[in-house]
């Protein structure tokens, strides 16, 4: 009985800790196109993954949108978790406004930078019961100086169609009021 009444008070305690996976109050910035050359370099400029399903990506996702959401997110993160469901609502709402939502999972690598396919599954039922039904991006070599950036999860980002940042990063979760009145504002930004 003594190791599961262990295991139960480390599973308290890293509850406790979900709520702090994020800075209070948040925090704006802009993220460097990782690497990239040249003034017009976006964030997603030129990058290839694989999703949750193993399908290849690449920056031609965003190429038929005028925004896109792009919400970096772990299988840990309780605030990530809760916001999930908003943003399936919004990424439906918005669909034929122009804007897409795109997630990209943090914490699926095994300690060999490998894919861990128990951590995928684990990402895979979370936007399954949250229904996050957008895309979600696994970590590539390619998106690893923008995750190189990132130091709390939920961080939101939104590029035009060519990976260009626009406006700033959001350190925190929002509620799903606060993220339309952000895109919308991001979309009147693109769109000028």
């Amino acid at each position: 009985m003594k190791p599961n009444r262990f295991i139960l008070v480390a599973a308290l305690f890293c509850l406790l800790l979900l709520g702090a996976c994020t800075p209070t109050g948040g925090s704006t910035g802009q993220m460097s196109s990782g690497g990239q050359s040249g003034s017009q370099a976006g964030v997603l400029s030129s990058f290839s993954a694989t999703d949750l399903e193993g399908n290849p990506v690449d920056q031609s996702v965003l190429a038929n949108y005028d925004l896109t959401m792009v919400n970096v997110w772990a299988t840990f993160c309780g605030p990530c978790i809760n916001e999930m469901p908003d943003l399936g609502e919004i990424a439906a709402e918005y669909a034929d406004e122009g804007v897409q939502i795109i997630g990209l999972v943090t914490d699926v690598l095994d300690s060999d930078g490998s894919i861990s396919d128990s951590q995928v599954e684990t990402a895979r039922e979370i936007v399954n019961q949250t229904g996050a039904n957008y895309l979600h991006l696994l970590p590539s070599d390619d998106l690893s100086g923008i995750l190189s950036q990132i130091y709390a999860v939920p961080t939101t980002f939104f590029v035009n169609s060519e990976g260009v940042q626009v406006g700033s990063t959001i350190m925190s979760a929002q509620s799903k009021e606060a993220w339309i009145e952000t895109i919308d504002e991001m979309l009147v930004e693109v769109r000028a």
